[in-house]
């Protein structure tokens, strides 16, 4: 790091100013890999098999990986939380998660987990100098990062920091990874859009395909239901594509997302933030190039 940008990153130049929506999602396409490895690496379902979870579908473990930051939270609870999950799903996993373990046994487990997972992808670089400084940057903009009305971040922000420079790299991503999603649901809220009607719409600009958002528990008739009620609002198509009153809703979430994920990114400040940008790229080609990572995913990373 040269010794201009070093100065700049360390008085936090340009903090307060507001931040582009460019520059937020930058972020979070970054960041959002080095959270997800949690819910794919053989590493953290060993972890996960250990403690008793079947681990022959990632659904048993997904839910208690996610969700134990809340503590021993039940169903109706966690559906509320995650929002787009059927109940009838999260039922089905967290009923029985926290007789299979603890919550402090699963926090435990998904941390040792996510160590093997990086030093397996990192190798030596869980060690190096870059991604001490990049874990510093990440600490920062989750420490800055509102937990008011929302309750995966603030669930995630109590939890203690873990020593290791790779696990709070890891921790600080899975912070604003939920401080994003919490603030995308408001948006969510604010559309009227309610959670089968979220996937939906979703579905209908090409985000990713029916089946691949199927995968979270809603029956055909669920779905065909919210599809008509969408269609009776005008923003579906007969077929279940987007009209253009429905590509502008879907826009609008997207950008009151970046707006509400916007808050750690401007408390960090421009220069901090694309150093920490520019840290990254090494670690999200690392994760990318695993192959753990499914190819499509329900978020529309590069779609929206």
């Amino acid at each position: 790091m040269s010794e201009h940008v070093g100065k700049a990153v360390e008085e936090g130049a340009g903090a307060g100013e507001p931040v582009e929506p460019a520059r937020v999602r930058r972020l979070w396409h970054l960041m959002e890999p080095l959270h997800a490895l949690l819910y794919y690496a053989p590493e953290v379902s060993e972890q996960a098999a250990a403690l008793g979870y079947d681990t022959a579908d990632r659904w048993p473990r997904y839910f208690p990986l996610r969700a134990a930051p809340l503590g021993e939270a039940g169903a109706e609870r966690v559906a509320s939380a995650f929002y787009s999950f059927s109940p009838r799903m999260v039922a089905e996993h967290i009923d029985p998660a926290w007789n299979i373990a603890s919550p402090r046994e699963v926090l435990a487990a998904r941390l040792r987990g996510i160590d093997r997972t990086y030093r397996t992808l990192l190798g030596d670089r869980v060690d190096s100098p870059e991604l001490a400084e990049a874990a510093a940057l990440a600490r920062r903009a989750a420490q800055a990062a509102g937990t008011a009305g929302r309750p995966l971040a603030a669930a995630n922000a109590e939890l203690h920091w873990p020593e290791a420079p790779h696990l709070q790299l890891w921790q600080a991503a899975t912070i604003l990874r939920e401080h994003r999603g919490d603030g995308h649901i408001a948006a969510l809220l604010l559309a009227d859009l309610d959670p089968v009607e979220s996937l939906v719409s979703f579905a209908a600009i090409g985000a990713a395909s029916v089946e691949r958002f199927e995968s979270r528990g809603w029956s055909s008739a669920q779905w065909s239901s919210a599809r008509a009620r969408l269609a009776a609002r005008g923003l579906v198509e007969a077929d279940g594509t987007a009209t253009p009153a429905g590509r502008a809703l879907r826009r609008d979430v997207e950008e009151h997302t970046d707006r509400l994920a916007a808050g750690p990114w401007q408390a960090l400040g421009r220069a901090a933030t694309d150093r920490l940008a520019d840290l990254l790229g090494d670690y999200w080609v690392a994760v990318l190039s695993s192959g753990l990572l499914p190819s499509e995913s329900t978020l529309g990373i590069g779609k929206v």
